[in-house]
């Protein structure tokens, strides 16, 4: 199993963390390829999280830009309205394999959180989330979900109450009870094995991407698009096609106010190589390398490191990242609504802006497809408040 991609990676934890995390390796490693685990993944995917999930031709959308061929890969369809579905019931399985019997998490906007108490809650576990209480007043909704099904909340007053000082605190439990808990990680990021868990259990996304697209246009994609908080969305969405350079990959990530305006999330845009949340990756930072304040709209972007394989592409430049503001998103977001009917979660948004504006440039008889990571339910108390509608 990859330890780093390239320089990136690693496991930067206290000792007592070690043996946890060897043991999370070697669990993954004798069951990814097992049978049973793979025929039980399988069943929960299909008759539990309502996979594969479609994939979308656009026409609205792509008659309006004028471009390329767009399509949208509908992870907001997965039961819980989002991609986080994916990793957590992979997680699940594996923390009932291990013999553990408790599950804590962190969540940004909640999604996560939300996917981890419903895992819980059908795999009969005990789940503990924790969340940044400037995400618990903009995620309400997301908050109730995850106590109706039966998760306890921590509610993280350190820092700037966001997800890093979420993931932060719910590191700290774990080193204090590694016994019988696991750690299920949200994104494609922390310490050695978790961004190559997470990539696995999310490349659900890019195969199905590949073999609904081939049945329909009897091609590859030109361009994969996928928004970039943690990255676990478009790691699952890019990782099937890296080996194959005709298809080009872009991702989004949350310039907030701006790029240059250091009021943003856009890690690989200005961030620097650091150390954080055990993995050496691009981090937002200031010149004495303290982690910097961030800000986006989307809570799901809200994050000041990107999991270490991005960095990896970002560097060969096998990936090309951009920055979104905050008011281009939500012009996504009204956008997608109005056109073709679909709310998307504003970490989504963020990629239908960039994904329309780079369709514009291209041949009509190419083919862009973005993954369309939540639905916008979750937002819409954000966005009523925001734009002052009564």
């Amino acid at each position: 199993m990859e330890t780093r991609f390239g320089d990136y990676g690693g496991q930067y934890v206290p000792e007592v963390l070690i043996s946890a995390l060897r043991e999370l390796e070697s669990a993954y490693e004798s069951y990814k390829d097992d049978i049973k685990f793979k025929e039980e993944l399988e069943w929960y995917n299909r008759y539990y999280g309502g996979r594969p999930t479609p994939l979308y031709f656009a026409k609205n959308l792509t008659r309006l830009m004028g471009g390329a061929k767009i399509y949208l890969k509908r992870e907001d369809l997965c039961h819980g309205g989002a991609h986080k579905f994916n990793n957590v019931i992979g997680q699940g399985l594996l923390c009932k394999r291990m013999g553990k019997t408790r599950i804590i998490a962190e969540t940004g906007a909640g999604q996560h959180g939300t996917a981890t108490a419903m895992a819980a809650a059908v795999l009969g576990l005990k789940a503990e989330i924790y969340m940044g209480e400037e995400d618990v007043k903009r995620q309400k909704m997301n908050v109730y979900r995850m106590r109706l099904m039966g998760a306890k909340l921590h509610v993280v007053r350190s820092g700037s109450s966001t997800l890093k000082d979420a993931v932060n605190e719910a590191m700290r439990d774990w080193a204090t009870s590694v016994g019988d808990t696991y750690y299920l990680f949200g994104t494609a990021a922390g310490p050695h094995p978790y961004p190559t868990i997470v990539r696995d259990f999310q490349s659900v996304i890019g195969r199905e991407i590949r073999e609904q697209l081939m049945e329909l246009e009897q091609n590859v994609p030109d361009l994969l698009v996928a928004c970039v908080g943690g990255g676990s969305n478009a790691i699952g969405t890019f990782h099937p096609f890296l080996d194959n350079e005709r298809v080009r990959m872009l991702g989004a990530e949350a310039a907030g106010c701006g790029l240059g305006t250091g009021r943003t999330s856009a890690t690989l845009c200005e961030g620097k190589v650091g150390v954080l949340h055990g993995a050496k990756s691009y981090l937002l930072q200031d010149d004495n390398g303290m982690i910097s304040r961030t800000h986006s709209i989307a809570a799901g972007l809200d994050y000041p490191g990107v999991g270490p394989q991005h960095s990896y592409l970002k560097d060969t430049k096998r990936v090309d990242y951009v920055g979104v503001t905050d008011k281009q998103a939500l012009s996504a977001f009204h956008q997608l609504s109005r056109t073709e009917g679909i709310i998307p979660a504003l970490e989504s948004a963020h990629a239908i802006y960039a994904g329309l504006e780079r369709a514009k440039q291209m041949e009509r008889d190419e083919i862009v497809v973005i993954t369309l990571s939540g639905r916008g339910d979750k937002d819409l108390e954000s966005v009523i408040e925001m734009e002052g509608y009564e």
